[in-house]
């Protein structure tokens, strides 16, 4: 059996500019499960297809048959690179191919368990250098002394200098209490750090009650778990009696569309969640789906320039629909979906096959969602141990002024 997936996230796959996702505990490979046959994806090449790829058998022949070094080619690699080099050609940074040791890996990371150092990384769009963002509390890169801002160099003494994102990542993880020696820039400095990987598992909520009854859920990514744990944490909040509920998006880079519209629904009763755009004319509607968990109490969403595809699926129907206030900077603009579909010889490719609008309309693909309030931030500032969160302190500022004038949400 073979399997598409819907896809709906801002990922480091194939995309070589600023962008953070985490790496080392939860790839995000996300989507709506179908079960899929061979029979409608063909293996076969279409009749009128042969005539082009004529010179392609031909490359393919010469270079097994005269090349220099064609002993040390196999049939494999050369295959893997044409699958590449036709996705290439599309000039969608979104779409792409995963070999078959790096398609199983990122499938894994669907129960949001994996094995690895536990680290946030983003690529460095002037350099295409990847660095840390942050480390995750208790993970082995912490106990390591791994620091947001270090630069990849080396991983197990190979230079890893022109390597993509997902190929760092492939190299960085592997099996549980296996070591894994990493050679990291620190301003002029180099380090060297042996780190023994671990199985982490990362809640993709996060919750506390904040003073004068107000409850606040961070939810980190859009994962198969997502909505039951957000469910689990307005339980522990005791939501009826909260006055009001801040929703932090910031940094989320997305995950499975179906995720997305239980989200939202969870705090839109009725109307819709987005609209789905395939071109030609064909357009889906997804409504909220009766998740509403019973409450109209106020409510801020906190979004940042890492807010990307299904976080912005989720702020855009609860602006759209007048359900929260938006506070924040602009998003990251991902307005488009993408599947995975695996391969016959265990590998996938990412293929975007649609647009994604808001309700209203809107495209926000190079845009992003635009906040009702705008505050900036330097989350860099909050990482190296500045507690200020003026994003925060304004949403409660502003829940604690809807509850003094007993206002509804706009």
């Amino acid at each position: 059996m073979k399997f598409v997936y819907r896809l709906l996230e801002h990922s480091p796959m194939f995309r070589n500019s600023l962008i953070i996702v985490v790496v080392f505990v939860a790839g995000f490979a996300f989507g709506n499960f179908q079960g899929i046959s061979y029979a409608q994806s063909s293996t076969s090449a279409p009749r009128d297809a042969e005539p082009f790829f004529e010179p392609f058998w031909q490359v393919y022949n010469l270079i097994r048959s005269d090349y220099l070094d064609r002993s040390e080619v196999t049939p494999e690699t050369l295959v893997d690179g044409a699958i590449r080099g036709m996705l290439d050609s599309l000039g969608d940074q979104f779409s792409g191919y995963m070999d078959p040791e790096t398609f199983p890996m990122m499938n894994n990371d669907l129960s949001g368990e994996v094995e690895g150092i536990g680290a946030v990384v983003e690529t460095v769009e002037e350099t295409e250098e990847v660095r840390i963002v942050n480390v995750l509390e208790g993970s082995p890169a912490e106990a390591a002394g791994i620091q947001g801002g270090d630069i990849f160099v080396a991983v197990d003494g190979e230079d890893i200098t022109g390597l993509s994102q997902l190929d760092l990542v492939s190299k960085v993880r592997g099996p549980e209490g296996t070591t894994v020696n990493l050679t990291m820039r620190r301003g002029d400095e180099l380090l060297e750090f042996s780190i023994v990987r671990a199985r982490i598992t990362v809640p993709a909520v996060e919750y506390e009650r904040l003073e004068d009854d107000l409850g606040y859920i961070k939810l980190r990514d859009f994962s198969v778990n997502a909505y039951e744990q957000l469910n689990e944490a307005l339980e522990a909040l005791d939501v009826e009696s909260l006055d009001g509920l801040v929703l932090d998006l910031r940094g989320n880079p997305g995950g499975l569309l179906s995720s997305a519209i239980d989200v939202a629904s969870t705090f839109i009763k009725e109307g819709n969640i987005l609209i789905e755009d395939f071109g030609g004319g064909r357009e889906q509607e997804f409504t909220a789906n009766g998740r509403y968990f019973g409450s109209s109490l106020p409510m801020v969403v906190l979004v940042d320039d890492n807010s990307a595809s299904a976080s912005e699926i989720v702020a855009g129907a609860l602006q759209d629909n007048g359900r929260a206030t938006i506070i924040g900077v602009t998003t990251f603009g991902k307005g488009t979906v993408q599947t995975w579909q695996e391969l016959v010889n265990g590998g996938g490719i990412r293929l975007t096959i649609a647009r994604w609008l808001t309700p209203n309309g809107s495209w926000i693909h190079d845009q992003g969602i635009t906040p009702d309030i705008i505050v900036e931030w330097d989350g860099e500032a909050h990482t190296a141990g500045d507690d200020v969160d003026p994003q925060l302190l304004r949403a409660v500022e502003l829940l604690r002024s809807r509850v003094l004038e007993g206002m509804p949400n706009p």
